[in-house]
Formats: C-alpha cells, structure tokens, sequence
C-alpha cells in the first residue's frame, strides 16, 4: 500500500494581512502549521516568499522544496513555546567555539585558521564585548563567564522567528559568532560557510574531494543560506 501525501488543491497561494501580522491563503483556505497553529508571520515579505514556495507546488506537494514554510512552521510550533530553552541551546555554542579550537600542525593550516577566524574572535570582543579565549587541539578550554553571559544576551534578543533561522546558522557553521555576524550583516553566508569549512577545505587540498562529502556539503551550504534569508524576512 502506498503512503498517503497531500496534493495541490488550491489555485493560487496569496499573502494577506490577519490578526498580528501576515498569512498566507490557499484559495480562502488558511495555512496552518503541522501542531495546527496559525500560520502567522512577522512581515508581508516573509509571506510573500512563503505563499511562492505554496505555488510553486505541482501535483504532491514536497515539504523539502519548502524551507521558508519549514522555517516558520519551527518558529511557530519549536521555538515559540520554548523560547528560553531554545536561547540556552543557541547560546551554549559560545563555550565551545569553532574559531577558538585551532591545530596543532601544520603550520600552513594554523596560519590560515588564524588570518580567518581571529578578525571574527577581534570582531567579538569589540563588538559584542565578548573576548574568547583560544586553544590549540580539542582539549576543552574554559571561556570567561562574562563573555558567555554576554553571548548569551545578544541571542535572547532575538523574537522566535529569528531565533528559528540563528538556530540553523550557529549550528551549521559550528560557531555562534560567525552565526551573530550572519545575522548582524557583518557576513554573508557564503562567506561564514567557507570559514566554517577552513579545515575541510585543507583536506580537500591535500587529499581530493569525495563525492559523498561534497553532496553532503552542498546541502549544508544551502541550508545556511537559507537560514540567512529567513533571517532577513524576519524584518
């Protein structure tokens, strides 16, 4: 027997004003989300972008050609009722940095690890007045409990729906600052991924590429643009 999937029934997906901002309707039917939430979202270009991933569905409709539809059904159902938790889990990374684990050899590679990541460590304690101490190897390190309080207050600054998209980009990356300089616009995405990916990058270049890895790559790169543009909808 085979599963049960949703098919397209509407004719057209529209972006309209509701009750504490935008939705989007298929027809006159409203969206919700999977938890039956209403689908209600924080700009009318957030649902604008959402009502287009509706119609651009053909015959079953894919949930995975829908990231902005996930992203806000996250927000809404994840994040939203958990906020504080959601914040704690975002706000750990801070602890265990990317940018502060460097190697121990070669020399070529800590050099790089350093021109890349030290500017965004700089950037860190300047910026959000959070300096972050750095070690060579994966023995952990202790970092000030000021700076990580500190950390921690810049990401609870943000509403359910960014917290949804900073979520995907500290988590990608590995780094929450490289994931607070995405979402400041300090970064691109583009430009966070390729420094999150300094070590692989080396290997590549000593050993080649696998196929499998970069297919896994590609999609991880693509999520974190997403997550950047989600951001952004966010207003």
């Amino acid at each position: 027997m085979s599963a049960w999937a949703a098919k397209r029934f509407w004719a057209a997906a529209q972006a309209v004003p509701c009750a504490g901002g935008f939705t989007v309707r298929l027809d006159a039917k409203p969206v919700k989300t999977p938890a039956k939430q209403p689908l209600t979202l924080p700009t009318l270009a957030m649902a604008q972008a959402i009502a287009a991933e509706w119609d651009q569905q053909q015959g079953l409709i894919r949930p995975d050609t829908m990231p902005l539809t996930r992203a806000a059904n996250s927000a809404i159902d994840k994040v939203a009722p958990q906020v504080d938790g959601v914040v704690a889990e975002i706000a750990n990374y801070g602890s265990t940095d990317l940018l502060c684990y460097r190697a121990t050899d070669p020399q070529p590679l800590i050099d790089r690890q350093a021109a890349g990541w030290g500017p965004w460590l700089d950037w860190a304690r300047d910026e959000l007045g959070a300096p972050l101490d750095v070690t060579h190897g994966v023995i952990p390190v202790p970092q000030p409990a000021t700076s990580l309080a500190r950390l921690r207050a810049h990401v609870a600054a943000h509403t359910p729906f960014q917290l949804a998209a900073l979520h995907d980009l500290v988590a990608i990356s590995g780094s929450l600052v490289l994931g607070l300089a995405v979402a400041r616009q300090r970064l691109t995405a583009e430009q966070a991924f390729a420094l999150s990916r300094i070590d692989e990058s080396w290997q590549n270049e000593l050993w080649g590429t696998d196929e499998d890895a970069a297919a896994l790559e590609a999609l991880r790169r693509d999520a974190l643009l997403t997550a950047e543009r989600f951001f952004a909808l966010c207003g």
